[in-house]
């Protein structure tokens, strides 16, 4: 027979080993919970990513000699039911839409999936170099900039120096790859060190799964998700000289070839197209990319934004994203 100090000593006992076995659990019980939130990343259905919110872990204090307070950056809110379902034939890979103005998300596919992104690279090369230019900044154009591969503003002058925002056009607007490593040596001195910085930024901003190995994206190795993507857009609208040249279909400027002058046109589907509202960003396609497309469009007091990753039509499948994100959002 037992008497009362005896059983409470084995409750004691038997409470010290649950607490040891809840202990050596604990771990377990989070990577299961863990693993359940990125395995649900199937583009089907309401989506909760493991991370709620995209853009916004990074410290509080503004970058040396920078200009934007990350914690004020850009977030994207991947938690909440979509606002709408649209189910394509042959769909992308991933896409987004979402409100430029809350960070907001109206529609997922895969929203977390990393991928090459082409030229879409080029939103971060942009924001890089307003960070660390002047619009009238004198240029030189060296060799690194005419061996490039892909597309380009073709017509840059050897040993010339032209003006910086010239140079940002012909980035933007027609995707420039020889514009974006002549912007590149213009703020690092080398491009290999300019991506450093642009990966620098990405981890600053809190884009976790973007990285970059090139300043226009022909590599495989500039890699990104929707939901990044999304966060470099909502930053991009809101620096003035960037979201200035993305909303135009074409520009002219004076520059140190034959004739004076050089011509953009832009590749743009939605300005293309005069979809209501259309306001920017920008396209991009490798082969192993496939057509990349982020685009903003304006109406009634309301900015949207879609994200399309290896797009079979980014021009049909944008323009529908959006229409049903105004109607619905």
């Amino acid at each position: 027979m037992t008497g009362p100090l005896q059983q409470r000593r084995r409750r004691r006992r038997g409470g010290a080993r649950l607490a040891f076995l809840l202990l050596l659990l604990a771990p377990l019980v989070v990577v299961v919970a863990g693993y359940e939130s990125l395995v649900r990343d199937d583009g089907r259905g309401p989506y909760r990513a493991p991370l709620e919110v995209i853009g916004d872990n990074a410290p509080a204090q503004l970058e040396p000699g920078g200009s934007l307070e990350p914690r004020s950056l850009a977030p994207i809110r991947l938690t909440g039911v979509d606002a709408f379902r649209l189910s394509f034939r042959r769909p992308p890979a991933a896409a987004l839409v979402f409100d430029l103005d809350s960070g907001d998300v109206l529609y997922r596919h895969r929203p977390l999936r990393v991928a090459p992104m082409a030229s879409l690279t080029k939103i971060m090369t942009a924001l890089v170099v307003t960070e660390e230019t002047r619009p009238a900044d004198p240029v030189r154009i060296t060799r690194d900039a005419l061996e490039y591969s892909g597309s380009g503003v073709g017509v840059l002058p050897e040993g010339k120096r032209v003006r910086l925002e010239t140079l940002l056009n012909g980035l933007m607007i027609v995707s420039g790859n020889d514009a974006a490593i002549a912007l590149a040596v213009h703020v690092s001195d080398t491009e290999k060190r300019f991506v450093a910085l642009m990966n620098e930024k990405a981890r600053l901003w809190g884009l976790r799964c973007t990285s970059f190995v090139s300043s226009h994206g022909l590599e495989d190795g500039n890699r990104s998700c929707p939901a990044d993507l999304a966060v470099m857009a909502r930053l991009a609208m809101r620096n003035e000289r960037i979201e200035r040249i993305v909303r135009r279909p074409q520009a002219s400027f004076r520059f140190p070839v034959k004739g004076g002058r050089l011509f953009l046109a832009g590749h743009n589907p939605l300005i293309r197209a005069r979809y209501p509202g259309a306001i920017g960003l920008k396209t991009g396609y490798t082969s192993a990319a496939g057509r990349c497309f982020v685009g903003v469009a304006r109406r009634e007091g309301r900015t949207l934004g879609v994200v399309l990753l290896d797009s079979p039509n980014p021009d049909t499948q944008a323009p529908k994203l959006l229409d049903l994100g105004f109607r619905y959002g």
